[in-house]
């Protein structure tokens, strides 16, 4: 790793031309893309080989939650390295049995069963494959605006474009409208009138699709990529009491809003519900090593109590990645990181970004909490129009590729996904570098201010 500060130009082309050689990179046009080689990173920053250092506003995919490189994970990999590099999942291993007991220490109710993947999207595969044996059903109900992973079940649940070149495997997934008031598909006015007409809305749709063939219903408890929009008082409970009435699984997805993203352990935790699957990866351990995998329910795991789960994976609960989630979660306890997510977005990015969209014509709407914020950019705040179309490319797109190219030309890394610029820093993020990148943030948005009408 080049020391933070060290330019050396050569070894970055290196790099480059490797990658650009022999990489080939998801979600992108190979030939259209131009990847930063990055040097090295540490705490809430990284550095490329020409010595520019940026300020990390996207927590790598949301996944850094306790920032890059912390020596306590760190000299936990390399411990557990020096004494057990891998096993079979079929055995009892220590630091496999103590990372599903610490995070079913933090997951609610009676999760205490942890399945073991290798990220979201298989965790996500795997708690719809459990709910639909355990039911008997095969439909699932998923939200629009939504996003559950890349792999085939997974894809297919998923509501944004990136399921629209994949969409061949949908059989059994309907499809309906979650809350969003900035947004409302219900022509709400208020987050009451939302949260109303959003149940009336799911249960109309569950009625309709035949309520006893659905096996579940799965969410993210705070979108995530599709907009963290945070869902108004009442609706999980609501979606909790409709699948109790109807016999269905609840699944929340906390890959992206769980440990400590949303300034509780859970998101869900804000909204006083308990699902009867939860699937979690990226901030299990600070995605050091992947690991994901889903927290199973006592009358699930019943289920499979002398019926073997169809279901497996080589690497579930490699030891390298469990003995990061044991010193990531350790860390996250003794350092009061949750309890600072929620510091820094009480204090800091919640009135920072509020005095922002004042200031900007071009901010339409600020919402979120803890380290999880979603600036809505708006070609008018009075009608609400996106800064750019939906799913913008190429010219469409080009007042946000101009938005994000002001931020790193001052040394930020923004989190941009169509109009919307998201705010999700690592959860131990200092107040001082949170200022610092709202500075940052303030002035690109003169960039973005300029296309507004």
């Amino acid at each position: 790793m080049t020391p933070q500060g060290t330019p050396d130009p050569t070894a970055g082309a290196a790099v480059k031309a490797a990658d650009r050689a022999h990489v080939f990179h998801s979600w992108s046009a190979q030939g259209l893309i131009d990847p930063l080689a990055v040097a090295g990173a540490e705490g809430s920053y990284f550095w490329d080989y020409e010595g520019n250092r940026y300020l990390d506003f996207t927590s790598g995919l949301v996944f850094t939650n306790i920032g890059y490189q912390h020596p306590k994970v760190v000299a936990a990999i390399q411990e557990q390295a020096a004494t057990m590099t891998t096993f079979a999942p079929a055995f009892a291993v220590e630091a496999r049995s103590e990372a599903a007991r610490l995070i079913a220490s933090h997951t609610p109710g009676d999760l205490d069963k942890i399945f073991f993947t290798n990220g979201g999207a298989e965790a996500v595969e795997n708690a719809i494959r459990m709910a639909r044996l355990h039911t008997g059903r095969h439909k699932v109900l998923s939200a629009y605006r939504s996003y559950h992973g890349g792999t085939h079940t997974a894809i297919n649940l998923t509501g944004d474009p990136r399921r629209w070149a994949s969409d061949s495997g949908s059989a059994g997934v309907v499809r309906f409208w979650a809350p969003f008031l900035y947004r409302s598909p219900f022509h709400a006015t208020t987050e009451a009138e939302e949260c109303e007409r959003a149940l009336r809305h799911l249960e109309d749709t569950l009625v309709f699709e035949g309520a006893a063939t659905v096996a579940a219903i799965i969410l993210e408890s705070v979108p995530g990529t599709a907009g963290i929009m945070t869902p108004p008082p009442g609706y999980l409970p609501g979606v909790r009491a409709l699948c109790d009435k109807y016999g269905i699984v609840l699944v929340l997805d906390e890959v992206m809003a769980g440990f400590g993203r949303t300034g509780k352990w859970f998101a869900l935790e804000h909204y006083d519900v308990v699902p009867d699957l939860l699937t979690f990866a990226k901030g299990v351990n600070s995605g050091y090593v992947p690991l994901g995998g889903v927290a199973i329910s006592a009358k699930i795991a019943e289920t499979f109590e002398h019926r073997p789960f169809p279901g497996g994976l080589t690497y579930s609960g490699h030891p390298l990645a469990c003995a990061a989630a044991v010193a990531t979660i350790q860390v996250m306890e003794e350092e009061g990181i949750v309890e600072q997510a929620a510091h820094i977005g009480r204090a800091v990015l919640e009135p920072g970004l509020r005095e922002i969209a004042e200031r900007h014509p071009s901010v339409g709407e600020v919402r979120g909490s803890g380290v999880f914020w979603a600036l809505e950019l708006v070609r008018s705040k009075e009608t609400r129009e996106p800064l750019v179309p939906y799913n913008a490319t190429g010219a469409d797109n080009a007042p946000m590729a101009a938005f994000g190219a002001a931020c790193k030309k001052n040394g930020l890394w923004p989190f941009i996904n169509m109009n919307r610029t998201h705010v999700v820093p690592p959860c131990n993020v200092t107040e001082a570098e949170a200022k610092e990148g709202l500075a940052v943030l303030d002035e690109a948005l003169t960039v973005a201010d300029r296309h507004t009408v």
